[in-house]
């Protein structure tokens, strides 16, 4: 079982079959990290190289563990301490790594389009980590299994987005994956913070919280990019954390069966408050735990590795 896609640049134009098969994977793998030996040989002798020229945590860390836990030899690459504070061109740096015999790529990097220009510099294979404003492919794939696990199912099931819409990866991500799995989405945000041409994304938008909360499945939280208030998109964190943020009050506008997700970091009293963020109803945690699945389902799948 494979894929048709070589790389994983982006959720867009991803059929639902290897959408499908990712997420089944990923299913296969959560039951290894339920192991007391949680390793298998999958990618032995695979070199994965983790080139982030952005700060990240949960994101480096759930790669480079499910490198380990497939057995690959991650190499860990930070911008901050490399030949590019001395005038080295991403090209040069990429051709660099290749001549080391490397085989894939996950790259993260504040401008959009990083990785599909790695695609035509390098003959590894290149996921896609987060670009810019672009996508972030492996957090949407996570998030659709969390749900899937929670639900049984993706088709035909409401989730409502809430948050900066506008320059959100994740968000964008989620919009192409949940249309293509049959999901019902709703974009909701301050209209200053939600594109202004969404038909192309498949999703209702609104900026009524009431609105988008009363009726989903699935509240999904998008952390509040302070620097967006220093442009003046909104006007207080105050406003937005009264219009917008999640606390047990507002929680009542939900369905009694829906769940609270957030790709994190959480700004907790922003977007979530701490009952909230920890309550019952919350699978925050279980989508850290799904995100190290999903990325060794699709290191797996991409990088050819033997059977589980």
């Amino acid at each position: 079982m494979g894929l048709a896609i070589q790389h994983l640049l982006g959720l867009e134009g991803i059929s639902e079959e290897d959408i499908t098969t990712i997420l089944d994977t990923a299913e296969r793998f959560h039951e290894v990290l339920q192991r007391d030996i949680k390793q298998v040989p999958t990618l032995r002798g695979k070199t994965v190289v983790n080139l982030f020229y952005e700060s990240s945590t949960r994101t480096r860390i759930s790669f480079e563990l499910a490198e380990k836990r497939l057995s690959a030899s991650p190499i860990n690459f930070s911008a901050t301490t490399s030949s590019v504070n001395k005038g080295e061109t991403l090209r040069d740096t990429i051709r660099n790594i290749e001549a080391m015999k490397i085989d894939m790529v996950v790259v993260r990097h504040h401008a959009a389009g990083v990785p599909h220009f790695l695609t035509q510099c390098t003959d590894a294979v290149i996921i896609n980590a987060g670009d810019g404003f672009h996508e972030h492919p492996t957090q949407a794939l996570l998030d659709m299994m969390s749900i899937r696990r929670h639900f049984g199912r993706l088709r035909g099931l409401r989730v409502a987005i809430v948050g900066d819409i506008l320059h959100s990866r994740v968000a964008r991500s989620n919009a192409w994956g949940m249309r293509t799995m049959g999901v019902k989405l709703t974009l909701c945000g301050p209209p200053t913070l939600l594109p202004q041409h969404s038909e192309a994304l498949g999703a209702k938008i609104t900026d009524n919280l009431e609105e988008a909360a009363r009726e989903t499945d699935v509240l999904m939280l998008l952390r509040l990019q302070m620097e967006r208030q220093q442009s003046g998109l909104f006007p207080a964190v105050r406003e937005y954390r009264s219009r917008y943020g999640i606390d047990l009050e507002k929680m009542r506008m939900l369905p009694e069966h829906a769940i609270i997700m957030h790709p994190g970091p959480v700004n907790r009293g922003i977007e979530l408050a701490s009952n909230v963020a920890d309550g019952p109803r919350s699978i925050i945690l279980d989508q850290v735990t799904n995100g190290v699945a999903v990325r060794m389902a699709v290191l797996y799948l991409l990088g050819g590795g033997d059977n589980a």
